[in-house]
């Protein structure tokens, strides 16, 4: 890899065998690999999720993200043209009609979207040229950046009909993006509870209740926060400078409750483990310059990139990561540049599998 300024996106990209795309997880999520990095001895090591617990310390504090991952891909025929259509649900939006609920939505067809067609919604289990669900959209305006303000045409709450009429957003990188029936519960944390995301917080896909029991036994805290993974984990970054970038914004929220948790821990002299990059950027946005962590209910465009010093997080588990992305950036701010470039080079020799489905690292 060139020796290139820090805050050049070009530094942040690597070569990756296509085979090392995990394209399902592992039969048992604790039996994934585990690359374990030692920023202090800068030392690599190799084990198993199921080994996590023998990292832990008495008082240190897990914080994982809680949001869970709605059906949010939409199919379906434009009613007008009978033409083809697909949408991904981003979020609710603001409506002044208390008795409907519009939706952002990102929007793809061949030809010209108007205002005022309606989308008949294929629903998964229905034959693609079978039947009618019934189930329809109105297009109401087009936003920013080729978003689309719609308006369902059902008294179904929100996520209730996605639930009817979604897929699971599985990324691009996996199958092209189809999903098939086990991804309903394996592209899911075990303890995913406030409905809300497009995307999963993957490195939480590893626990098990069972091993989530057993750090519990240990004496470790679990602190569960939330926030909710957007559209721009699919977005690549288009700025050739890092200063450049435009962060998308997602909402979290931490608790009074868990910030009590969680600073308890730390007072104690226990570390705070984020279980993933999602969790890092909601901690890191919720704590001041004092290293104190305040309660938070709000959206954060944070972009961590080399110059941020944290004022949280002691230690991350996370996945490996996509070339060119924020999320690898963050990693390598984290964990230090030369020594995170050296574990991504010993991942690729060591035939860990990559992305969403796959293997973990742990960054000490």
């Amino acid at each position: 890899m060139s020796e290139m300024p820090e805050n050049e996106l070009a530094r942040y990209d690597f070569q990756l065998p296509q085979e090392l795309i995990a394209q399902t997880p592992v039969a048992r999520r604790v039996d994934a690999r585990l690359m374990v990095v030692d920023r202090k001895n800068g030392t690599i090591g190799h084990h198993h999720v199921r080994d996590f617990p023998d990292f832990l310390q008495p008082n240190d504090c897990l914080v994982l993200n809680d949001t869970k991952v709605v059906p949010a891909r939409l199919l379906g025929r434009r009613v007008r043209t009978g033409g083809n259509w697909e949408g991904l649900f981003l979020e609710t939006a603001n409506t002044d009609d208390a008795s409907k609920s519009d939706w952002v939505i990102m929007s793809k067809t061949r030809g010209k979207l108007l205002p005022g067609e309606k989308i008949e919604l294929q629903t998964p289990g229905l034959p693609k040229h079978d039947g009618r669900s019934g189930l329809f959209l109105e297009t109401l305006a087009k936003l920013d950046e080729g978003n689309w303000l719609v308006r369902p045409l059902s008294d179904d709450k929100p996520f209730d009909l996605l639930e009817r009429v979604g897929w699971v957003p599985i990324p691009p990188y996996i199958r092209n993006g189809r999903m098939v029936p086990p991804d309903k519960e394996q592209y899911q944390t075990v303890y995913a509870s406030k409905p809300g995301a497009i995307a999963a917080p993957t490195a939480g896909l590893h626990f098990s209740q069972e091993l989530l029991q057993q750090i519990q036994t240990m004496g470790i805290g679990i602190v569960p926060v939330t926030l909710h993974v957007g559209a721009g984990t699919f977005r690549p970054i288009s700025a050739g400078r890092l200063d450049d970038h435009v962060m998308h914004f997602e909402w979290g929220e931490i608790s009074e409750q868990a910030v009590a948790q969680i600073q308890e821990r730390k007072q104690s002299g226990g570390r705070v483990i984020a279980i993933g990059t999602t969790s890092v950027r909601l901690l890191e946005s919720a704590s001041d310059e004092q290293r104190l962590l305040h309660p938070f209910s709000a959206k954060t465009n944070l972009f961590i990139r080399p110059g941020y010093t944290f004022g949280m997080v002691d230690a991350m588990l996370t996945n490996f990561h996509l070339p060119l992305s924020t999320l690898l950036i963050l990693v390598r701010t984290f964990g230090g540049d030369a020594l995170i470039r050296e574990a991504y080079e010993e991942a690729i020799r060591c035939k860990y599998r990559f992305y969403s489905y796959g293997d973990a690292m742990l960054i000490l």
